[in-house]
């Protein structure tokens, strides 16, 4: 079963803050970041239930290489896989907590 990917709009400004931080440490490294969370998001598309629920029934799925998480619900009646943000897993992860699309 193929579900359909949606976004938060916040999303774009998580993605936007990590690659401007990455930017400033290393010429190129936001590029990297970028194609890392885009594999990431490819990853947990084929196979979202084989992330555990972790909160409310919000799933997590970690990069390979950086240290984030992309955090995600399943929307059955959509069949849609909705990323509600993308933070440092050093962050508090109540930051996606509460957020709203």
């Amino acid at each position: 079963m193929a579900f359909s990917l949606s976004y938060y709009n916040v999303v774009k400004t998580d993605i936007i803050e990590a690659k401007d931080w990455y930017k400033n440490q290393s010429a190129g490294l936001e590029k990297k970041f970028a194609i890392e969370v885009r594999n990431c998001i490819h990853k947990l598309q084929k196979s979202p239930l084989s992330y555990e629920i972790k909160y409310k029934n919000v799933r997590m799925a970690l990069t390979a290489i950086f240290p984030y998480a992309v955090h995600f619900y399943i929307d059955d009646d959509k069949q849609q896989i909705v990323i509600i943000a993308i933070i440092h897993q050093n962050r508090n992860p109540a930051i996606a907590y509460n957020r709203e699309e």
